[in-house]
């Protein structure tokens, strides 16, 4: 009787996560602890951040099977059912509903040449894409990658989802932890490309933006955007479908699930299907350090590259024009905009930039779908 109950000890023994921990595993779990601890107690990107991190948990767990795919007749694990909406581009797009509630696309409207800027900041995607072609990378992959410049989480995960599944955790991980580091990473970008009398420039007052305006603007970008980019209508037609909620001021209670209720719930999935993919297996990689290396040159070459063109249409405007709000362009909606406006009143104490910002900000995110629909057209 008692061999039998040493027997049955061990048996169970062997079936606990500890008897099963592989090296790659405890490395894992250090790093998702470590995520944790910047979304928690740093404020990093928090809300997608912290189930983020949990899911690379649990899916490191062993034995825990939350990713397992079904087999026979056995199901298959939670996070395996909930990633499909990951798998097939359904989560992104619904973001980007809630970020089109609870957008304001008025500084943009009243001063259309910052669209321009957005469209600048961008160039650090193709950049980067030419960088991981020459690291090896595939065409699909680099494209991938090349698309954490456009500092835009969902807009990385829905393309690297179409292109390079296998690459989405560390694709998510690296492009929302640099989302996080825009206020240290810009800075010193901004202040090397502009001159203390450039940053010290106070912009006119934008113009005051009709109703009739903000509400044939998202109806007009996405006929445009649709016609001549088919690719990008499930994220720029979403994200103009949830800024029509808002401006229209007709549907309310659409306005307010899609930008609350809605998009929490579909965080939560994402933040974790996301984590999940990020296995040791996969994730435990030297490309996994060139991803992240790459991200960071997507982001110094898409922060440059907008402050450069908002030094350009400084000279053009005869000084009219304060190129920090250049940097907004990455996207990153508010923090970029904040950036600017945080190094223009270090400049001058009487600068107000972020209203000036937040057009170019809000460009970038048009601008960021709009650069995934041209990689997926020319890679998938």
């Amino acid at each position: 009787m008692l061999a039998q109950l040493m027997e049955a000890i061990s048996e169970l023994a062997t079936t606990t996560g500890f008897a099963n921990m592989t090296v790659g595993n405890l490395v894992m779990i250090t790093v998702s602890c470590g995520l944790l601890y910047l979304a928690i107690v740093k404020q990093y990107e928090p809300l997608l951040l912290v189930p983020i991190s949990f899911g690379m948990l649990l899916t490191n767990l062993p034995l825990g099977g939350i990713m397992a795919s079904p087999v026979g007749d056995a199901n298959g694990g939670l996070v395996y059912y909930l990633s499909q909406g990951v798998k097939l581009g359904i989560y992104p797009p619904l973001i980007f509903l809630g970020v089109g509630a609870m957008t304001d696309f008025g500084p943009l409207i009243a001063n259309p040449k910052t669209f321009l800027l957005g469209a600048a900041a961008q160039f650090g995607i193709f950049v980067t894409f030419m960088g991981a072609i020459a690291l090896g990378f595939t065409a699909q992959e680099a494209g991938a990658i090349g698309i954490i410049g456009g500092a835009d989480g969902p807009t990385a995960i829905w393309l690297a989802s179409q292109l390079a599944p296998h690459r989405l955790g560390a694709i998510a991980i690296a492009a929302y932890s640099y989302m996080a580091l825009v206020p240290i990473i810009q800075p010193p970008i901004m202040r090397a490309l502009t001159t203390k009398k450039e940053r010290e420039i106070v912009m006119e007052q934008l113009r005051p933006v009709s109703k009739t305006e903000r509400v044939i603007f998202p109806i007009l970008v996405t006929i445009l955007v649709g016609l001549l980019l088919p690719a990008s209508v499930p994220l720029v037609g979403m994200l103009m479908l949830g800024n029509l909620f808002k401006e229209s001021g007709v549907v309310e209670r659409l306005t307010g699930v899609s930008s609350n209720a809605l998009m929490n719930i579909i965080v939560i999935f994402l933040g974790v299907s996301v984590g999940a993919t990020a296995n040791a297996a996969d994730f435990l990689q030297a490309e996994t350090l060139y991803i992240v290396g790459l991200g960071l040159v997507a982001f110094a070459f898409g922060t440059a590259t907008g402050v450069l063109l908002g030094k350009l249409m400084c000279k053009l405007t005869g000084g009219k024009v304060n190129p920090l709000i250049g940097s907004a362009g990455v996207s990153a909606v508010p923090m970029a905009a904040r950036v600017s406006q945080t190094e223009g009143r270090r400049a001058n104490p009487n600068n107000y930039l972020l209203m000036h910002a937040m057009g170019p900000n809000v460009a970038g995110v048009i601008g960021s779908a709009i650069a995934a629909g041209v990689l997926l057209s020319l890679l998938n």
